[in-house]
C-alpha cells in the first residue's frame, strides 16, 4: 500500500520552467545576450543552479550577478503562470482521504514554495516540507527524505517519491522508497513507475492500494 507520497515541487508539482526560462531570458536580455529557449530549459531541468552556471560560463558573465538578477526576475513572475500540472491536486487529495500524507523535498527556498502553495490553496494537503533554507544536502543525497522519514516514522514500503528529474530518483532509491518518475523524458534513473500525467498516477495508486487491501 502507498500512503506517503514524497514530492518534488517546481517541475513537478507546480509547472515552473516556463517562469524560469523567461527569468533567464530577461537576464541574458539586460546584458544584449539570447540563447535558444529549449537549450535554457535542458540546462535548468538537471538544476536551476546548473542553468544559470553554464549561462554565465557561456556569455562571459559573473555568475553571482547573473543569480541576482535572475532571483529578481523570477520574483516578479506571478504565481499564475506557474500552476499545478493537471490531476496533482486530485492526487495529493486521494491521499489524504485514505489517511496518508503528502510532504516536499525541494531545493527551492519556503518563501517560493509557500507563496506557490498559497496561490492554490494546497498547503491544506502537506504535513511538512524540507526547503533551501533547512540543513541537508542538495538531491541525489537521500539526507531530506530520511529526515523526514525518521520524523514521521514513515513505513519505507509505503513510501513512493514523486519527482521530475533523475535526482529525485536517485535520492529516493537511496532513501530505499517507490520512485516515480513524472515527465515525457527517458530518465536514466530506473523508477518503479514513470508517468506524463496524474490521472495515471492517480490510477496506479488506487490500484495499488486496491490490490494491497485484498479487494
Amino acid at each position: 500500500m502507498i500512503k506517503y507520497l514524497i514530492w518534488d515541487a517546481g517541475g513537478t508539482l507546480f509547472d515552473t520552467y516556463p517562469a524560469v526560462v523567461e527569468a533567464c531570458h530577461a537576464v541574458l536580455n539586460g546584458f544584449g545576450k539570447e540563447a535558444p529557449s529549449e537549450w535554457v530549459l535542458a540546462l535548468c531541468k538537471q538544476t536551476t543552479s546548473h542553468g544559470i552556471r553554464v549561462l554565465a560560463d557561456t556569455f562571459s558573465l559573473d555568475e553571482e550577478t547573473f543569480q541576482r538578477h535572475f532571483k529578481q526576475s523570477y520574483a516578479e513572475i506571478d504565481a499564475q503562470y506557474q500552476r499545478p500540472f493537471p490531476g496533482v491536486e486530485q492526487v495529493c487529495r486521494y491521499i489524504c482521504e485514505i489517511g496518508g500524507q503528502n510532504f516536499i523535498v525541494t531545493h527551492r527556498s519556503r518563501l517560493s514554495l509557500e507563496t506557490l502553495l498559497e496561490a492554490y490553496a494546497m498547503a491544506r494537503y502537506f504535513t511538512d516540507y524540507i526547503a533551501k533554507e533547512d540543513p541537508y544536502p542538495r538531491k541525489p543525497d537521500p539526507a531530506a527524505i530520511e529526515a523526514l522519514i525518521t520524523r514521521y516514522a514513515l513505513d519505507r514500503s509505503q513510501c513512493l517519491l514523486v519527482g521530475d528529474r533523475d535526482l529525485d530518483i536517485v535520492a529516493g532509491q537511496r532513501a530505499g522508497i517507490r520512485t516515480c518518475f513524472f515527465g515525457s523524458e527517458s530518465p536514466e534513473a530506473q523508477p518503479d513507475l514513470k508517468i506524463v500525467d496524474y490521472a495515471t498516477l492517480h490510477r496506479w495508486l488506487q490500484a495499488e492500494n486496491a490490490d494491497s487491501c485484498g479487494v
